[in-house]
């Protein structure tokens, strides 16, 4: 399976992220796979005339192109023309020559939240007219159209994160190689389910804290984060938690709110990240799959509920009180 990737408007952390891919061989692991590597910024040796005269042959089906990876927001300022981002050696902006690459694609991926949304380079006033391969936020059409479809009749495979998790570039890259990716395989936006259908909230080491609703105040807190600190992790589609990064850690395990990079706007959530916007005391993001007054009614109970060493340690930089040690022969 040949695979094309481009960089367009972002900070390139997909690619930073996907070379750190759990694994002894990187290239090997692709090889393995089937999976041919046509040309990656980082990656690839040819540059200028070679990597153009790619393109050309691309474009003319002498070379097969199965997948085309684009990689940041597709910049379509000013005013249209694309200008912002030409294609060095070419007198063509970036966007032009996605929307004619795409044409002749297997597969179209988007790699990252900027490619899938827009993402951070979307970000406050827009100046570069950024947005994403099919869509614009929440709002489908993107760069390429909400009609369109790849050649496998497809739309856009949206591994959205800021940045993506290795693991869910290499599997989707895998599962398209051996032909097992289809439309029953993505979510409602377009995203591969194998990570998509989690919530960051499952396997997060503070679970025990958010059941008994005991808070982390402030940053070196090991309390939940969700009442005071933003976090979004009962909202929010990605398995960091299960999958984790570099094979130990995620956002929550290091101290710090998910705020919710796999998700459309994530990047204008209206408030400062760290901060829990509420109602009358109550959050106002609180679990996606639960009714409100169910939430705050269970939420109560639990508060009462809480056992003091929960209570105590939630506020504390580490463990003040530890699990009472009982009999071996539990019951």
């Amino acid at each position: 399976m040949n695979v094309l990737w481009l960089q367009s408007g972002g900070c390139g952390g997909c690619s930073m992220s996907l070379l750190c891919a759990d694994t002894t061989d990187f290239h090997g692991h692709f090889r393995d796979a089937g999976i041919h590597i046509l040309w990656h910024p980082s990656l690839s040796l040819a540059s200028g005339e070679e990597f153009l005269n790619l393109l050309d042959q691309v474009l003319n089906g002498q070379v097969r192109m199965d997948v085309l990876c684009i990689e940041g927001a597709l910049l379509r300022g000013p005013q249209g023309t694309g200008r912002f981002h030409m294609l060095a050696g070419t007198q063509l902006p970036m966007k032009d020559w996605v929307q004619r690459l795409a044409q002749h694609a297997q597969h179209v991926v988007a790699v990252g939240s900027c490619a899938a949304w827009g993402g951070i380079t979307a970000g406050g006033s827009n100046p570069t007219e950024a947005c994403g391969l099919q869509y614009e936020d929440e709002t489908v059409g993107g760069l390429l159209g909400a009609n369109f479809r790849s050649g496998s009749g497809l739309p856009v495979i949206n591994i959205a994160g800021c940045p993506t998790h290795p693991s869910w570039v290499i599997d989707t890259l895998m599962a398209l190689a051996v032909g097992k990716f289809q439309a029953d395989d993505l979510d409602p936006l377009n995203r591969p389910r194998f990570y998509a259908d989690q919530l960051v909230h499952h396997g997060c080491t503070r679970n025990e804290y958010y059941e008994f609703k005991a808070s982390a105040e402030q940053p070196s807190d090991l309390g939940c984060m969700m009442e005071h600190m933003g976090c979004k992790g009962t909202q929010v589609h990605a398995d960091c938690n299960i999958r984790l990064w570099n094979g130990e850690g995620s956002c929550t395990r290091a101290g710090y709110a998910c705020i919710a990079c796999t998700e459309p706007g994530f990047q204008e959530p209206g408030h400062a990240f760290h901060e829990t916007p509420k109602i009358a005391g109550i959050p106002i993001g609180l679990p996606t799959d639960m009714p409100k007054a169910w939430f705050v009614a269970l939420a109560s109970l639990s508060k009462s509920a809480t056992p003091k060493r929960v209570r105590a340690n939630a506020t504390a930089s580490h463990l003040l009180v530890k699990p009472v040690v009982r009999k071996t022969r539990l019951k």
